[in-house]
């Protein structure tokens, strides 16, 4: 199992290059979503270092403020010319600067492996798979299902065939695929950290019947045992505990000019917070739920435990 982060320090991974020294950014996962923050960001400092307003930046490229903002969140794709304008309108004259922005644009617009599911693939849970691919530690505490990276194909069929009750078997399918390959992330070169926290009631809800159940918890013990992976049961007899809002994640980059973000997910939408305030508190909240969960070196007996009772 992975050692805990201590408070709010994240495990040490080599840092990106940066932008500003003329270099390229590279990611081993999830790198367009992620370089596409990197390159908000960079062009924001660009602006705010000449004192520009967001509302004549987006005028000098013939669109809104909320452009702007936009492409300096990362949240939209970008275009070369509005790249190429932004850059002359904040002084950036030099070609091997201005050649390192425009490649870095490149690598942020190439589409990502989860592009290929795009008909079920709703857009704002694109960003997140993207920033899951990228996260070199991903902390997460779930109240009624089992995480989806620690899913087995049976378990996460019988999920979204709940939550997708009038998809069709072609489409059930297609999500299905999509989780697993979510999953890789986990055992390919450099996996990030999993820290994942669970309600007991998560595991004794028989999703899919007895079974998969029991397939699912044999996979959570196996789990378990990766070095990059920890997990946490926070038992009835705890009570009341510091979650009480809901599930939620933390997702934290190897980039250390990139900020927490927490995930919460809606029915038909998502927040992503990554305000230092919002962010201090959930982080808090995980590490109350680190201290009410069982202890990780007993999650195997817990799990064994629960395997036995089906």
């Amino acid at each position: 199992m992975a050692e805990a982060p201590a408070g709010n320090e994240a495990p040490e991974t080599p840092p990106a290059e940066d932008v500003s020294g003329g270099r390229l950014l590279e990611y081993p996962r999830g790198g367009p979503t992620v370089l596409r923050i990197v390159l908000g960001s960079h062009l924001r400092r660009l602006r705010e270092r000449q004192n520009i307003s967001a509302e004549d930046a987006g005028y000098a490229i013939r669109a809104s403020h909320s452009k702007i903002s936009r492409m300096e969140l990362g949240r939209v794709g970008f275009k070369e010319r509005d790249i190429a304008d932004l850059l002359t309108l904040y002084g950036v004259v030099d070609p091997s600067e201005r050649a390192v922005v425009l490649s870095l644009m490149e690598q942020a617009n190439t589409p990502g492996w989860w592009h290929q599911y795009g008909d079920v693939l709703p857009s704002w849970f694109e960003v997140y798979i993207g920033l899951e691919e990228a996260a070199s530690l991903i902390r997460t505490y779930e109240v009624q299902f089992v995480p989806g990276l620690l899913q087995t194909e049976d378990y996460a069929r019988a999920v979204i065939r709940l939550g997708h009750p009038e998809a069709s078997p072609g489409e059930i399918e297609r999500r299905v695929r999509m989780r697993m390959t979510r999953r890789e992330c986990l055992t390919g070169a450099e996996p990030p950290v999993l820290w994942a926290i669970m309600d007991e009631a998560a595991l004794r809800r028989p999703m899919g019947g007895r079974e998969v159940m029991r397939a699912q918890l044999e996979h959570l013990i196996e789990m378990s045992e990766m070095s990059n992976v920890t997990l946490q049961v926070v038992p009835f007899t705890a009570g009341g505990h510091a979650a009480a809002g809901g599930p939620f994640a933390i997702l934290r980059f190897g980039e250390q000019s990139l900020p927490d973000i927490v995930y919460l997910e809606q029915l038909t939408s998502a927040l992503y917070l990554d305000k230092p305030a919002d962010v201090d508190k959930y982080l808090r909240t995980m590490n109350r739920l680190c201290v009410e969960a069982a202890r990780p070196e007993h999650t195997s007996q817990v799990l064994s435990t629960l395997l036995n009772q089906l």
